[in-house]
């Protein structure tokens, strides 16, 4: 009996231990931005994320959305901006604006992505300078959410995320 409770215990350390080695820690709070960083088998992740601070409609129910720009340098990925709004998007329905820039992100599943690697520089640009930024989308069932997005600390976050992956 004593013997299968040391192996509970070791099995219960051992899988906290793994647990917490693949959960993403943060190197930062700035403002309405926060960025962390995980280790994971493919090597070191660092990202940049916030939440919204207001989504519409409200009546829709759906999960966390959240706004991101991530660093993977065993993959040879730097400044991917992706977005989940909480749901699973209509195919190319996602547009993310600022005063008169807007710009255009393909979907799979509940995520989306910016085409490629210019546009995702033209966007980091562009988030450096916003104050807010505005992305609608379209859910499966062709419902439009919005959801509004804070830049405040948007430099901070990157900036540290970035370092942090260096």
């Amino acid at each position: 009996m004593l013997l299968k409770k040391i192996f509970v215990l070791f099995f219960l350390i051992t899988f906290s231990l793994s647990a917490l080695a693949n959960t993403p820690r943060s190197t930062g709070k700035y403002k309405n931005w926060e960025s962390f960083t995980v280790e994971t088998d493919k090597g070191k992740i660092c990202f940049a994320q916030t939440l919204p601070t207001k989504r519409a409609p409200a009546s829709i129910k759906r999960d966390k959305s959240k706004l991101f720009v991530t660093f993977r340098p065993s993959e040879n990925i730097t400044d991917e901006v992706s977005l989940t709004s909480g749901h699973v998007y209509k195919s190319s329905t996602v547009t993310a604006s600022s005063g008169k820039k807007r710009y255009s992100f393909f979907s799979q599943k509940n995520f989306a992505w910016l085409l490629d690697d210019q546009e995702e520089k033209n966007f980091i640009k562009l988030m450096k300078r916003a104050t807010n930024l505005i992305v609608k989308a379209r859910m499966a069932n062709g419902a439009e959410t919005t959801d509004h997005y804070s830049m405040m600390g948007f430099t901070k976050a990157y900036n540290t995320a970035k370092k942090t992956c260096n």
